[in-house]
């Protein structure tokens, strides 16, 4: 697999990924290298398609692009090589050898806000992207449309980093909405997320009688928020939206294997289990309210949209 900036141990994303390509490994029999499976981190954006040729050449059967800023590298080398087989996560490539792995975050991402408008003391809420595009689009409407779903005059402030691997800048942003009395922020922005998370903390810390929160995202992110306070544990996440990144690909992974690969666009959410949230520390209260906006989805008794309305 190839990684985007965030990097194999980013908490999130690329970390949830690698993990379900590891147990596909452990379930097989294989190691770590180029006879088993392995991973190739991006620096930057120009490093894709050097990363993709390197696989390539390194002679693996499938090679994923995580994240749908490979989409452009994938698109080009998939062409190059009509007989490699290729998987992209979060993007769609019309490529005969190149499989689409998509999911609904905005359905995870509406149960977010549900909690957090069902949580909050102030009113205020936010939310950090990291990359503006087409997948953080759905997180941020997901968010916004299930806050507003329980509270339509509730406060929203959304930013964005402009990097999944910027966590000083993911700090200040949310230094500047917690100083605004904002409680709770939802970050969907792979490491630089892991700059939220470090500015909760410390503010918990500095003054415990503050009651802040974070949302983490991709994969159950508690332990993030975890501080200790006069010799007792405090847990500072609220709760995190799940997707099964590292499910899908060892399922997908092992069906290749058996001589199944299929190209074409695989879409996964709530009703299949491909995307949820976690009960964190949500309160029995709200969790009820999440339950019952669940089903609603579910059911599709809501539509829940994936595209912000601004």
């Amino acid at each position: 697999m190839v990684t985007d900036q965030g990097g194999v141990d980013d908490k999130s994303f690329n970390q949830s990924a690698w993990e379900g390509l590891q147990l596909w490994g452990e379930e097989n029999g294989l190691e770590k290298g180029t006879s088993g499976f392995d991973y190739l981190e991006s620096a930057t954006d120009s490093d894709y398609i050097t990363n993709l040729n390197t696989a390539v050449q390194s002679g693996f059967d499938l090679i994923y692009g995580v994240g749908f800023k490979l989409e452009a590298a994938i698109n080009d080398v998939a062409q190059q090589y009509p007989d490699q087989q290729f998987a992209i996560i979060d993007s769609v490539v019309d490529q005969p050898n190149v499989a689409s792995i998509n999911f609904q975050d905005n359905e995870a991402a509406f149960l977010a806000g549900v909690a957090a408008a069902s949580t909050t003391e102030t009113n205020k809420i936010g939310f950090i992207g990291g990359v503006e595009g087409i997948v953080l689009d759905r997180f941020e409407a997901g968010f916004v449309a299930g806050a507003e779903a329980v509270n339509p005059d509730i406060e929203v402030t959304v930013e964005y980093v402009g990097s999944f691997a910027d966590a000083p800048r993911g700090r200040q942003l949310a230094a500047a909405m917690y100083a605004a009395d904002t409680d709770i922020i939802f970050q969907a922005a792979g490491d630089s997320g892991n700059g939220v998370f470090s500015e909760a903390k410390d503010l918990v810390s500095a003054d415990p009688e503050r009651n802040i929160w974070v949302i983490g995202a991709d994969m159950d992110q508690d332990a993030e928020g975890i501080i200790e306070i006069d010799g007792e544990e405090r847990g500072l996440t609220l709760t995190s939206t799940l997707k099964q990144i590292g499910d899908s690909i060892q399922l997908f992974t092992n069906e290749t294997k058996a001589g199944n690969f299929e190209a074409g666009t695989q879409v996964f959410g709530l009703a299949d289990g491909g995307v949820d949230l976690a009960e964190g520390n949500l309160s029995e209260e709200v969790l009820t309210t999440v339950n019952d906006y669940r089903q609603q989805i579910i059911d599709g008794e809501i539509e829940v949209p994936e595209t912000p309305e601004n």
